[in-house]
């Protein structure tokens, strides 16, 4: 669909909204929940600089947000560091936070961790979601999904709408439990419902693609509309392809580009990639191969893999930017590292031609290969003539007329070449030999992986038995 479902983050400075039992107190949270903040700022000074733990958390949120106080992310960590050791689960989820993002303080992902599990054992909730999201992302610890759905879970049951979500993606991965995708679904509705922009994008792209629910284009645009009203830039993304592809709402390549350009100015790499995409191809807007290339950059620096393929594409083609190999190696490595099958591709017609790289056939071959695996039938075609060649690969006539087979069933031009080979091979080859490489084309085909038949064929004994 080319839709983009969206992840979790340590999310969450707590905002001390529960009842607080002290006289004092309960008129200082009654002053700051009315916005009277020079009010509850003296209240909660006199208290804090007595230790008293809540007062010293409210102090800190004060100093965070500017609130009648100078903006001073440094004092904000003092306090919070006041209050957490006194044991407060508030201000040790808080301090968690100011450590993960090194506001305030020096980015520790250790510590991070450290103040997330205070928190956590003692059954804040959202310290639970964020610890969870240390032990997903491998931050400050070994990445452990299974500790991460048990936090996230534990924060879901109470309530928590960043938790439903996080655990709804886990259930849609299957990482840490098995991929149920009717489970994500539910837990994703439990979050939309209580307004989470991520999970109602998330919901969306559930709808959109039919993964546990029957797929409904207009239902998928009524939750990416309910995010992007709440500013959600991966909603405006997939909005966007919504309109571009007509589905859910008419087609529209303007109100394409609009979406696209909305998401990409809020940063959102996956929109820059998009507006990158319909500047090449002059889709709702004029062509322009320079636009492109900054829009492409831009979402490549954030590690897009899509944006760097075509960034390295702009490269080896000279479009929109002086022709540069090396640049183009360069950005197709950083996308096929990712397991892109086009970069993964191209990178090996690179490196089969020694364009921005020595000329080294088993590199070209390796990088097929993976592509290949991918079903990309131009790196299979590629592949195949490889073995028809003898490069990089002992010649094989029967690997390269079943990987033409493959191939043939691509795009035009693509298919038209790979029909062109198999042609040429059938008048060099056995009748005995055509049928092997049919048979090893169709165990290519049925059995999903590419590889897999191949390497059985090439390493068994006997070849053709």
């Amino acid at each position: 669909m080319g839709v983009y479902p969206g992840s979790q983050v340590v999310v969450g400075l707590s905002d001390l909204s529960e009842p607080l039992e002290a006289a004092g107190l309960i008129e200082g949270q009654d002053f700051y929940a009315r916005k009277e903040f020079a009010s509850a700022l003296k209240i909660f000074r006199p208290l804090a600089e007595q230790g008293n733990a809540l007062a010293a958390c409210y102090l800190g949120l004060m100093y965070e947000y500017g609130q009648c106080l100078e903006q001073n992310v440094t004092e904000a960590a003092r306090w919070f560091h006041v209050a957490a050791k006194q044991g407060d689960a508030r201000a040790q989820n808080n301090l968690g936070l100011k450590y993960a993002t090194g506001s305030g303080v020096s980015q520790s992902d250790q510590e991070a961790l450290k103040w997330f599990r205070s928190s956590a054992d003692q059954g804040y909730a959202l310290a639970q979601n964020n610890l969870g999201v240390m032990y997903e992302k491998g931050q400050g610890t070994e990445q452990d999904y299974v500790q991460a759905v048990g936090l996230y879970r534990a924060a879901a049951e109470q309530g928590n709408a960043l938790a439903q979500n996080n655990l709804g993606w886990m259930y849609a991965n299957g990482h840490g439990v098995p991929q149920d995708h009717h489970e994500a679904v539910r837990l994703y509705r439990l979050s939309s419902e209580q307004g989470n922009a991520l999970a109602q994008n998330n919901l969306g792209w559930m709808y959109a693609n039919g993964h546990g629910v029957a797929q409904d284009y207009k239902e998928s645009v009524r939750w990416y509309r309910l995010a992007v009203e709440q500013g959600n830039a991966l909603a405006q993304t997939n909005l966007g392809v919504m309109y571009a592809n007509g589905r859910g709402v008419p087609q529209s390549d303007e109100e394409a580009v609009k979406r696209y350009r909305l998401g990409a100015e809020l940063g959102n790499a996956f929109a820059q990639g998009n507006l990158g995409w319909v500047y090449a191809n002059g889709r709702g807007v004029p062509q322009s191969d320079e636009e492109a290339v900054k829009w492409y950059r831009l979402s490549a620096d954030q590690g897009n893999a899509t944006a760097q393929r075509n960034l390295g594409w702009m490269y080896a083609n000279g479009q929109g930017i002086e022709r540069d190999y090396v640049q183009a190696v360069k950005w197709y490595r950083l996308s096929a590292d990712q397991g892109n099958g086009v970069a993964q591709t191209n990178l090996g017609v690179m490196y089969a031609n020694g364009r921005g790289v020595s000329k080294d056939y088993l590199e070209a071959v390796k990088w097929y290969r993976l592509g290949a695996e991918q079903g990309n039938t131009t790196a299979q075609r590629n592949l195949g003539w490889m073995f028809e060649k003898g490069h990089g690969v002992a010649v094989e006539n029967v690997v390269a007329y079943a990987l033409y087979e493959l191939a043939q069933v691509g795009d035009a031009l693509n298919g038209s070449k790979a029909k062109a080979s198999l042609g040429r091979l059938e008048a060099e080859m056995s009748a005995h030999e055509l049928v092997v490489a049919r048979h090893l084309a169709s165990e290519m085909d049925a059995s999903g992986g590419v590889l897999t038949a191949l390497d059985e064929y090439l390493n068994c004994g006997n070849r053709l038995v």
